[in-house]
């Protein structure tokens, strides 16, 4: 890993210490917290509450920790509906995986589900810019379609950071896939001092770093 991804992954742990967090549970709730993951690779969905309390002696203390730590995101009336690098909620960055479609958090969080799980996987989604179609085949951390995906960037606008909003829902908004290096280069200067880019290779490197120590 590169100095600057480096750089990126110790920037985007501080916001968003996951891995941290989730040492820091119990072994019951970091074993439901790694299910929850598991759910949407293997029933195409997130694990209802019922399911969950299935797995724990406390549900209700179990979802204060998972919220509390943004290890799981709950709507605002408690139902679960996501687990970086996962949602339910209809987004833009669409992921086949072992025979389902999931939708992931943001464009970086697409890229993690193959090498988290073992998986295949295809990430449709799009140019925030320009709207082109956006097709990443993946296995691991190779990209099986090169010639299909071409130079897409992964764009990040850290100034979305917000201390009083999940990233789900502020920085995740602003993890974008730009169509080529041209397209990237002009997003990134419009605003140098909070957006940074990263080459598609970069990028998966970036995810595998971030995502795959949480399901460990």
């Amino acid at each position: 890993m590169n100095a600057k991804l480096e750089k990126a992954l110790k920037r985007l742990k501080r916001i968003l210490p996951l891995k941290e967090r989730q040492a820091e549970c119990s072994e019951q709730i970091r074993e439901l917290h790694q299910h929850v993951l598991h759910s949407f690779v293997t029933r195409g969905r997130i694990l209802t509450r019922e399911e969950m309390a299935q797995r724990v002696n406390h549900l209700e203390d179990a979802v204060n920790v998972l919220r509390d730590s943004e290890l799981v995101v709950f709507s605002e009336d408690g139902k679960p509906v996501g687990a970086y690098p996962f949602t339910m909620e209809a987004r833009e960055h669409k992921v086949r995986v072992n025979g389902h479609q999931v939708y992931a958090m943001c464009a970086l969080d697409a890229l993690a589900v193959s090498p988290m799980f073992g998986m295949k996987t295809h990430i449709a989604s799009r140019c925030r810019i320009t709207g082109d179609p956006v097709n990443i085949q993946q296995s691991g951390k190779t990209i099986e379609n090169p010639d299909e995906a071409g130079d897409i960037h992964l764009g990040i606008a850290w100034g979305a950071v917000d201390a009083d909003t999940c990233c789900a829902d502020s920085l995740c908004m602003e993890m974008m896939y730009l169509r080529d290096s041209k397209v990237a280069q002009q997003w990134l200067a419009e605003d140098l001092g909070n957006r940074e880019i990263f080459t598609l290779p970069e990028a998966v490197e970036f995810a595998d770093g971030f995502f795959v120590p949480l399901t460990h």
